[in-house]
């Protein structure tokens, strides 16, 4: 396994002296390819379940399994070098116990090299994560809208809109801090909630679809894009349409091999760059 070490990576002790100095950038990424282009530009890269969609074209990310997390977890760290990679912990790999967490997430730091691990949860997930973070595995929170939950939603609807799930939230946000969660993602909420719960922890709070208000923000990397097109939320801006470019350069590749237009001598092996090269 070839894993970059450099002093100059940011880690999860990095991000929490971030808290209210400087913004955190995050992206997420699937990929070697794509680690390395965003791996400079940002404070950290998670590698989301996402990836089930994104990827795979899966309804949801309860089809992704342990070992697709860490295949590409495994390919995100080898392409960053300097961002801290948080990789998820996919639906019914923790859930059961604080000991089936600490297994499995263990696995995913030794097996990929990755900095963090990062669950999804309420107040059940508290336990555990005070046992993983006690035991060396630094643990990001995901609280609000939580995609691994859509089926006992009912869907992805926005969470925390009232005065009591507000104040339920943020009650919950410091549970995770007292458990020794170095940062909470927070999804999918009303932007006060997002925002009273940023000003009421002393970790960092990551924002999607949540506040300005946030410590920093995440957005899946494809969306930013213009290379997921299935389903763009409201949260996410679009910064240039990759798919339009990606789609006129294969359209050109294929008129050109059709009309026998490439490949011509210079794309060959030992042929003049002046021989004229003829289609059976």
């Amino acid at each position: 396994m070839s894993i970059h070490m450099n002093k100059n990576r940011v880690t999860p002790v990095t991000l929490q002296k971030m808290k209210g100095k400087t913004p955190i950038v995050a992206l997420t990424a699937y990929e070697k390819p794509m680690a390395e282009l965003i791996d400079l530009h940002v404070d950290m890269i998670i590698v989301g379940d996402s990836v089930g969609m994104v990827v795979y074209g899966q309804d949801s990310t309860l089809g992704v399994t342990l070992e697709m997390m860490i295949n590409h977890g495994l390919a995100v760290a080898r392409g960053a070098a300097h961002a801290c990679v948080i990789i998820d912990m996919p639906f019914g790999s923790y859930q059961e116990s604080p000991q089936q967490a600490f297994r499995h997430a263990s696995q995913v730091l030794i097996r990929t090299g990755a900095q963090a691990v990062k669950l999804e949860g309420g107040a059940e997930m508290l336990d555990t994560t005070r046992f993983l973070t006690q035991r060396g595995i630094p643990v990001m929170p995901h609280i609000g809208l939580m995609p691994q939950h859509v089926n006992q939603l009912g869907g992805f609807k926005t969470q925390a809109r009232d005065a009591t799930a507000i104040e339920a939230l943020v009650r919950l946000a410091k549970d995770f801090e007292q458990a020794g969660a170095f940062s909470i993602l927070i999804e999918g909420t009303s932007e006060l909630a997002a925002r009273t719960v940023t000003a009421e922890v002393s970790i960092p709070v990551i924002g999607i679809g949540a506040s300005p208000a946030c410590d920093g923000q995440v957005l899946v990397t494809e969306d930013i894009l213009g290379l997921f097109s299935d389903y763009t939320p409201k949260f996410a801006k679009r910064y240039i349409d990759l798919s339009s470019l990606i789609t006129h350069a294969c359209a050109e590749y294929a008129r050109e091999v059709r009309t026998a237009e490439f490949p011509t001598a210079e794309h060959c092996f030992g042929l003049s760059q002046t021989t004229k090269i003829t289609a059976d």
